[in-house]
């Protein structure tokens, strides 16, 4: 049995939001999704799909490209980028005032690693 590789990025950052909102207890629970546009297209920059705030502070913003969805993370940017190099996504810094940093997640399988990089970045603001 061959199972397809989701490499859709709006389909990506749909199975991420369901991640974020599905968990009632744990390090989640805290989070939500917000100012989510269900209507998204994706673009080759990036098109905001929806943030994703920790009690009511904005953790990260998630963008859809056609081919993988990138977290833009707003908070804990070095303990973010640390645990995505640490679960090997794409990660690179924004040179932005304040620094974010981008993580890209680039197939279905990498939602996982994506949502312990959302815990690592918010609890190293905590």
């Amino acid at each position: 049995m061959v199972e397809d590789t989701i490499t859709d990025g709006k389909r990506i950052a749909q199975l991420l939001s369901s991640e974020i909102t599905g968990r009632e207890t744990g390090p989640l629970a805290a989070m939500a999704v917000v100012e989510a546009d269900p209507d998204v297209e994706p673009t080759a920059d990036g098109a905001f799909a929806y943030g994703v705030d920790r009690d009511d502070e904005r953790v990260a913003d998630v963008a859809v490209q056609p081919e993988r969805a990138y977290l833009e993370l707003r908070t804990g940017v070095d303990a973010g980028a640390a645990a995505a190099a640490d679960a090997d996504l794409r990660v690179r810094p924004k040179a932005v005032e304040p620094p974010r940093t981008l993580v890209f997640v680039e197939s279905g399988a990498a939602v996982k690693a994506a949502v312990d990089v959302l815990v690592a970045a918010a609890d190293a603001e905590s």
